[in-house]
């Protein structure tokens, strides 16, 4: 540790060779000890740090003035502190202000690094600990020291008695290589386990949504995101197309935030209530207007969303006579409620949107041509996901990370072989099936890995296809309780990590659960394994020739 009554000086050479040697063996004559040097090469300079075991006071500043008159000195000037010192001061303030907890340990095992999120994590206190070997600490972290071997670990999960009882964290570590390639140490990185399940819920929970939470690199979906940042601040009509499933509500609700309006979002699904309904939603209506009316009367969407956004999904499904009304609300910016003859000036702005042609509709008479120029203003086009399969692997991992959060699940993580099946697909359902498909495999999948074999895609449970080949047994739907189609899919997720694995045993490592709860499901559903040691081992059930 630096002692603060040592003389520290910044000189600036013009650089030579000896520059270092002058000084020390000027200082070595005058007894005076070199306790740190540091020299920077900048161009034609050499500047030399210098801390010496000498007063700071002025006797000793021109003591040091009159020993250092060396050839080539350009300047010097005394200072406070030494570079080094500065960015490891630097270094530690950044260290400890960061939410992850960060530990080091040399090539030999003992501490190097630990900041303050690190300490709260292990319940260290301030007790000083770096240059302690890392088994000093407990439990002794054993993961870490296998780094030095040069393996490395993620998403592993810790559980630590403590004080006020048990806390988890995540923790990920790698081996420290030099320029060489040489291994000399390893860090691993910690993270509170509430943490992680705050921060899952604010980015899959959002209270707005935005353009950022809209997932999608592909150029086509760029392509859209920009054209609706462009549109959002104005008060013109958005017509938002796509196929059933694409996001297209998300994206309407991403345009509303960005518009900075200060009323509300309300969509309303135009094929999902029958005419009489669909128009006192939308219109209002007034005290006695029907039989049943509220007393009072009731706004309706158009006017409850004063300075805010209405979502008209499914536009296309309304009727001719709610087609006329919006299109009187749309030119005249007022709208009457049901029974009434009052005009209401109407503020909201007004987003539509579509999974139907309406250029052919408007072309067979059933969508008024006048209302489509109104709406189609400013058209936006959100491609099926089949045209932006780039976005699938990271769709599913944003999916998988929201399921995991909200049941309160250990991360699992896609494997190359699930990335692959689900590419593989054509997804009619758009993104919707695809967060369904993630959402079944993570509720099926015991382990923290999920492959190919855990991707049970729709059509295929639909159809039974998911049922091994040859085996003549179909998953009808209307025969099958939940509980039933859910065996079947363990049995057949079963079946087919003893298929590749060459021991029980280690088909219970590769789905995550213990040797004895393999053992049971397989008594359970009846599976015999036959070992050959020459081939994998193969299996089938006493149901199946």
């Amino acid at each position: 540790m630096e002692n603060s009554s040592n003389l520290r000086a910044h000189l600036v050479f013009k650089d030579r060779v000896g520059v270092v040697a002058d000084i020390s063996r000027r200082l070595a004559r005058a007894d005076l000890s070199i306790v740190s040097m540091e020299v920077q090469r900048l161009e034609h300079l050499a500047n030399v740090y210098l801390e010496v075991e000498a007063s700071p006071d002025a006797a000793g500043r021109s003591r040091i003035l009159e020993i250092l008159r060396i050839p080539d000195l350009q300047s010097i000037r005394f200072i406070q502190s030494l570079p080094r010192e500065t960015r490891e001061n630097t270094f530690r303030v950044v260290l400890d202000n960061v939410s992850d907890g960060i530990l080091s340990i040399d090539h030999q095992g003992k501490v190097q690094t630990i900041n303050r999120m690190a300490r709260k994590i292990l319940e260290l206190g301030t007790r000083d600990v770096e240059g302690e070997p890392l088994e000093n600490l407990a439990p002794p972290d054993r993961k870490l020291m296998e780094c030095l071997q040069g393996k490395a670990f993620s998403h592993s999960r810790r559980t630590l008695p403590t004080a006020a009882g048990r806390t988890s964290y995540f923790a990920a570590g790698k081996p420290i290589y030099d320029s060489n390639g040489r291994i000399f140490g390893a860090v691993e990185i910690m993270r509170d386990m509430k943490e992680v399940r705050e921060l899952a819920k604010a980015v899959t929970h959002p209270e707005k949504m935005t353009f950022g939470d809209f997932i999608g690199e592909s150029p086509t979906v760029q392509e859209a995101l920009s054209f609706a940042r462009k549109i959002a601040t104005t008060d013109f009509i958005v017509s938002i197309r796509g196929e059933s499933g694409t996001g297209k509500e998300l994206l309407a609700q991403a345009i509303h935030t960005a518009s900075d309006r200060d009323g509300p979002f309300l969509p309303l699904n135009c094929a999902a209530l029958p005419e009489p309904l669909l128009e006192s939603e939308l219109f209002g209506y007034v005290d006695g207007a029907f039989t049943g009316a509220r007393r009072g009367g009731k706004k309706g969407l158009l006017e409850a969303a004063e300075n805010g956004t209405v979502f008209l999904d499914e536009i296309a499904d309304l009727s001719p006579g709610p087609q006329a009304k919006l299109l009187r609300v749309i030119q005249e910016k007022s709208l009457r409620r049901i029974g009434g003859g009052e005009e209401i000036p109407v503020h909201a702005r007004i987003i539509t949107a579509t999974n139907r042609n309406l250029e052919r509709m408007v072309d067979e008479g059933s969508f008024r041509k006048d209302l489509y120029y109104r709406i189609n203003v400013l058209p936006i086009h959100i491609p099926p996901l089949k045209e932006r399969k780039e976005d699938i692997p990271m769709l599913a991992e944003h999916f998988l990370l929201q399921f995991n959060s909200r049941l309160g699940k250990a991360p699992q993580v896609l494997e190359a072989g699930g990335i692959q099946r689900l590419l593989e697909h054509s997804w009619p359902g758009n993104v919707r099936e695809l967060r369904n498909t993630v959402e079944r495999a993570a509720i099926l999948t015991e382990s923290e890995h999920i492959d190919e074999a855990e991707i049970l895609l729709s059509f295929r449970i639909a159809r039974g296809a998911e049922a091994s080949p040859g085996d003549g047994r179909l998953c009808q739907w209307e025969d099958r309780s939940l509980q039933n189609l859910v065996g079947t899919y363990e049995e057949k997720i079963i079946r087919d990590a003893l298929s590749r694995a060459r021991s029980i045993r280690r088909a219970a490592v590769r789905l995550g659960v213990s040797h004895t709860t393999l053992l049971n499901k397989i008594k359970k559903y009846k599976i015999q394994v036959e070992r050959n040691p020459d081939k994998l081992a193969r299996f089938r059930s006493n149901n199946y020739p």
